[in-house]
């Protein structure tokens, strides 16, 4: 007898059962219900048809629902909204959309892949025509309506996820300047933080205003105007808002029907797809599955995984009864130039899970090349591996610009047949010098790998030297001289590998030596000669300073790293045009030009290059510089300010990256003067803030800001009712002894709180002058202070004052140093000008 199944849901899950189950049992009797015009539809590229790189909206419809009746005799009912599932009697109640209907319809199997939906959280004002969130075709019709009409200048993404991250570089090709603000402290939950570095300073090269560890408070709405109020007080001006906060599966019809949900609302299903009901199937977002890799439950919501899962269904509706075997979460992304890709476990989880580095797992940090290096356009990727202390691999992340998907592929392939390290290592993969390696990056990860398990030397990662005790640690920097121009650890002594063999006696060998490199493997080579030399206590840094450099060295003021000038993570001085090309500077050539490849060459490759060619030049010659390395465009930038050189223009062309610098400082006529500054060594600017007035606040902060915008040290030292301007707004719950909790009452919190110092009137004048700075487009107070902390103002709550004063640290806004007078005073004898206000 034939069978009749009943499928609730199209798209990848849905339409991928229907047509496995036809073409299995050409008798049973198929019907599809879709609440949507849509049943198959390629929802991976609804972003890219936004911004416009798809360009037929035709081309995301992956199969019709007419083309699907005609091929797979398939009843396809869209528009048709199943309300409520009968399990006892085995009866659908139907909606016909259309025209408003409501039937039943009888089954003998059903499933369920009715997918997952956007999280819209009950934010004030996020209901506002402006704010959008993409899922399916109707809501990219909607948003590509409004870009194409609307043209809005700006737009703030909300959410660092994957669709998140692919809207806004889609937005940014529409001309649209974009905000991404993420909640927690990375984009791209599926990697780990190191990974995700390498992420963030591309997309803020890209020009992308990137927040992070920072949530929505509240969206105000107005004339077609959006404020996003984000926790910190901080507030985006934008035209448009996409929410790309997270999914949530849509069970309420599994729920309902009382069949057995998960905790997070996920549908609970057997290792052959079959819910608690034994009629009932489900299937892709919405089904709780099996972690491939630890066997622990999971949520994936994966196309790629659904379209399996709907096929082993129909398998197993036809009575085959075949095991879905889990999930392994493989997936990656296009970041502008960077593709990102992951699969198996990460680190983070493995300790969310309560596993330790060196007891239950291990890792690899690998800065490689695309391909042979001596072919043009070997480019660098990183590839980071987890593996068990057996051996077995775990999982992998891999960020890079070339070549990234066929190695996360093999390593994916890996992990799915239980591989260890030393079975990457054995691969034999495909090799010409235009697409890999002798040694391909897969080969050189199981290579390490092995090394550290047969323990031929020992690795130590990046977040490991927070707690350094240079009385027993000795760290070693083994580069070149010229490299450490570009910055360095802080503490680091300084001999590079090759004079290792003649200075090792340098070296207190009771101590723990922990080499670095720029990538690792010369602090690997240093490592092994210490350790034949005799050195019984030597590690190596996992990624060498490129890992370090990328967490810790964002500006100057890093207490971690030395010498670096790039803020945020890149070069101001570096400009990467969307068009491809160079930025355009008036410039006089005085010298010769010289013409210089540095292509196919990884750091410190094209800066030695740079470094040589420069020594030969004369003053005022000018040289022309090419290389492959994406690093190259911040290095470059960072090492002409600190020699004394000239960054004429950078910029990419094609896949290279070019940079024109003149040798000296002279010469040089442009509209806008080079970013090198000779500072003089007391022309800082300190302040004693002792007054809690509004206007006497607003005032400090006003002349803090001015001078550090000009490129001045300013120190602000707060002590008695000044205190209170660095106060949180909201009450912090911490012990206190009576009195100090009596002042705490007394005293205003924080910044709202503050009055006028003259004309109050009972708190009005506070609020009345800021009414008029509002209206004036003037900073409030908190804006003021928050530009203050981002422009580098040291801030300083004197302890005493804190004591005094019943005032604890938890009380305090974030970015707040404490001290004392001598901290004080040690700033105030390198100013010229200091305040009492």
């Amino acid at each position: 007898m034939a069978k009749k199944v009943l499928i609730v849901g199209g798209v990848a899950g849905g339409a991928g059962t229907a047509a496995r189950l036809r073409r299995m049992d050409e008798t049973a009797e198929i019907i599809m219900f879709e609440r949507g015009e849509y049943i198959s539809f390629a929802n991976c590229g609804l972003p890219y048809y936004i911004g416009e790189t798809i360009e037929e909206r035709d081309a995301l419809l992956v199969q019709t629902p007419e083309a699907m009746e005609a091929r797979f005799n398939i009843d396809v009912r869209v528009q048709n909204e199943v309300l409520s599932i009968d399990k006892e009697n085995k009866i659908l109640e139907v909606k016909n959309l259309k025209t408003d209907v409501t039937y039943k319809e009888s089954y003998d199997v059903l499933v369920l892949s009715p997918g997952s939906t956007p999280l819209k959280p009950p934010i004030p004002g996020i209901n506002a025509s402006n704010i959008f969130t993409l899922w399916n075709i109707p809501d990219t019709d909607i948003i590509k309506e409004y870009v194409d009409r609307k043209k809005p200048k700006k737009a703030v993404v909300i959410g660092g996820g994957f669709i998140g991250i692919e809207m806004a570089e889609n937005l940014h090709d529409r001309g649209i300047e974009v905000s991404v603000v993420e909640m927690v402290n990375q984009v791209m939950a599926p990697i780990d933080f190191e990974m995700a570095e390498i992420v963030h300073n591309h997309l803020r090269q890209k020009g992308i205003n990137l927040i992070l560890g920072d949530g929505v408070k509240q969206f105000t709405n107005e004339k077609g105007l959006t404020a996003v109020e984000l926790q910190s007080g901080l507030k985006l001006d934008t035209d448009m808002v996409m929410l790309s906060i997270g999914v949530r599966p849509q069970s309420n019809l599994a729920k309902e029907a009382g069949l057995e949900l998960n905790q997070r609302g996920g549908i609970v299903v057997d290792e052959y797809l079959k819910t608690s009901d034994e009629n009932i199937f489900a299937l892709g977002d919405v089904i709780e599955v099996i972690d491939f890799v630890n066997g622990g439950k999971a949520m994936i919501p994966l196309a790629g995984p659904a379209n399996k899962q709907g096929r082993i269904v129909a398998n197993n509706i036809s009575g085959e009864m075949e095991k879905y075997k889990g999930t392994q979460g493989t997936s990656i992304a296009k970041v502008f130039d960077l593709t990102v890709a992951n699969t198996g476990v990460n680190e983070k989880n493995l300790i969310r899970m309560g596993k330790k580095i060196r007891e239950d797992y291990d890792v690899v940090i690998l800065h490689l090349k695309s391909h042979a290096g001596y072919y043009p356009g070997a480019i660098p990727l990183t590839l980071k591996l987890v593996f068990a202390m057996d051996g077995k691999v775990l999982g992998a992340q891999i960020v890079g610009y070339d070549g990234v998907d066929k190695r996360i592929d093999v390593i994916a392939t890996a992990i799915r047949f239980n591989a260890t390290v030393d079975d990457l290592k054995e691969l034999e993969l495909a090799y010409a010098p235009p697409y890999s390696s002798a040694k391909d990056p897969v080969n050189m990860a199981g290579f390490t790998a092995n090394n550290m398990l047969t323990k031929k030397f020992k690795s130590i990662n990046y977040n490991e030297l927070e707690d350094i005790d240079f009385d027993k640690d000795i760290i070693l920097d083994v580069r070149e001289d010229i490299e450490r121009e570009l910055g360095f650890i802080k503490g680091s002594i300084n001999i590079s590998v090759d004079e290792l063999r003649n200075r090792y006696k340098e070296l207190d060998k009771s101590k723990r030596i922990i080499t670095y490199c720029a990538i690792g493997l010369r602090g690997y080579i240093a490592a092994r000669i210490l350790e034949n030399l005799g050195f019984e206590n030597v590690w190596n840094l996992s990624g060498g300073y490129s890992t370090y450099a990328s967490v810790y060295c964002h500006d100057e003021d890093s207490e971690y790293c030395e010498n670096v000038s790039c803020e945020e993570g890149y070069c101001p001085d570096t400009d990467f045009s969307e068009t491809g090309d160079v930025e355009n500077k008036k410039t006089v050539r005085t010298g010769e030009v010289v013409k210089l490849n540095a292509c196919g060459l990884s750091c410190p490759g094209p800066i030695m290059k740079v470094y040589k060619a420069i020594e030969a030049m004369n003053d005022g010659d000018v040289l022309d510089v090419k290389a492959s390395d994406p690093g190259f465009a911040n290095d470059i930038a960072t090492w002409t300010r600190r020699t004394g050189n000239t960054l004429l223009s950078s910029g990419k062309e094609d896949k290279n990256y070019i940079a024109s610098i003149m040798k000296g400082i002279e010469g040089r006529v442009e509209k806008e003067p080079v970013k090198t500054q000779i500072v003089n060594p007391n022309d800082g600017k300190t302040m004693v803030v002792f007054s809690g007035d509004l206007d006497k606040a607003l005032a400090s902060l006003i002349i803090a800001n001015g001078a550090a915008s000009m490129g001045r040290e300013v120190t602000m030292f707060f002590t008695f009712w000044g205190l209170n301007i660095l106060r949180k707004n909201n009450k912090v719950s911490v012990k206190k002894d009576l009195v100090s909790s009596m002042f705490g009452a007394m005293m205003p919190r924080g910044t709202k709180k503050l009055k006028l110092s003259k004309m109050s009137m009972l708190g009005m004048g506070g609020k009345m002058i800021r009414k008029v700075m509002k209206n004036k487009n003037i900073d409030s107070l908190e804006e003021l202070l928050q530009s203050a902390l981002d422009n580098g103002v040291k801030m300083i709550a004197c302890n005493m004052s804190m004591d005094i004063m019943g005032i604890t640290e938890e009380e305090l806004i974030d970015g707040i140093d404490l001290g004392g007078v001598a901290t004080y005073l040690g700033a105030a004898e390198e100013s010229n000008v200091n305040l009492f206000i």
